[in-house]
């Protein structure tokens, strides 16, 4: 039986607008690319930011790899990358250098060891070539890959992405999609959030329907697809919002 990763139980994040995240449960088992959908504003990045201990929650519990995050913070996070908004780059230094400097959270790695390891990153996002170019004179779609890169780079077994192909060409999705189902063959696992249906469909193996912080529904993919047309009508389905 393939073990949980991720455990979110009854989560709660509101901020003084009264949005966030009202009430999610989760359970990730190693190996899973779990989609996360939802419209703009229900709740994703939030529930995301709670996991990664970038916002206090206000009821719940998250347990990564069985240890709860509230009292062992630390050793949960020791095998977790992420990318959640915006890449966070130091944009006047290179590409190289800025996956330098998230190298020294991991300690455990000798310098020949971390040097290898970016440079398996950069490759993975094809951004080897461009390896000593400042961050600050790339393209949004070649910030997004470093950003990749850095959520990938300490070879992490969970990998937290919102909105990952934000900036991408359609080349770049297209790779991106393949880094991530060889990743999940290797036992990595994924929380992938996104509010384009089509997107989650080609690359999730399974989806949780999230709207208004509330999650409605969360499914295997394949029996998504057999119940209905697409995520996207499944989505709909559940949410009662029509196309306009």
């Amino acid at each position: 039986m393939s073990k949980t990763v991720l455990s979110i139980r009854n989560l709660q994040k509101l901020y003084k607008n009264n949005r966030g995240v009202r009430d999610i449960s989760l359970e990730l088992k190693e190996g899973d690319i779990m989609g996360l959908l939802g419209s703009n504003g229900s709740g994703k990045t939030t529930a995301m930011k709670a996991v990664m201990g970038m916002c206090g929650i206000d009821a719940g519990e998250i347990r990564v790899f069985g240890r709860n995050i509230d009292t062992d913070f630390e050793a949960a996070m020791e095998e977790v990358g992420a990318l959640i908004e915006a890449p966070a780059l130091y944009e006047n230094l290179s590409a190289r250098k800025n996956l330098r400097l998230a190298m020294r959270y991991y300690p455990k790695y000798s310098k020949k060891e971390a040097d290898a390891m970016i440079d398996e990153a950069l490759e993975l996002v094809n951004l080897a070539a461009y390896s000593n170019d400042k961050a600050g004179r790339f393209s949004l779609g070649m910030k997004q890959r470093l950003g990749l890169a850095l959520a990938f780079v300490s070879k992490p077994k969970l990998v937290l992405l919102d909105e990952p192909t934000n900036g991408l060409d359609i080349e770049g999705v297209v790779h991106l999609r393949g880094v991530i189902r060889e990743m999940s063959e290797r036992g990595v696992t994924f929380l992938i959030a996104g509010h384009i249906a089509s997107e989650l469909e080609k690359i999730c193996t399974n989806a949780a329907v999230i709207n208004d912080g509330t999650m409605l529904a969360c499914r295997e993919m394949d029996y998504i697809l057999e119940n209905h047309p697409s995520l996207e009508d499944y989505f709909l389905s559940l949410t009662g919002a029509a196309l306009r």
